[in-house]
């Protein structure tokens, strides 16, 4: 049957899309805690302050500003 093909294929993986969701929220809990221990001139060369880290630090994890 025609609309049984593509059932098929996404019943093969269906917790691909959550895994991958899960993966990104993992990269960007990590990527701020970096952001918080890096030295003043650091944050200076890419263009922010303590500030800026520590808003972006308290975001949750699931606030993505790239919305993947």
């Amino acid at each position: 049957m025609k609309g049984q093909k593509g059932f098929v294929l996404m019943a093969k993986r269906p917790f691909v899309g959550l895994f991958q969701t899960i993966a990104r929220w993992y990269m960007l809990y990590r990527e701020r805690q970096m952001l918080a221990t890096m030295s003043d001139d650091a944050l200076k060369d890419i263009g922010l302050n303590r500030a800026d880290v520590a808003h972006e630090r308290h975001r949750h994890f699931w606030e993505d500003p790239l919305r993947k």
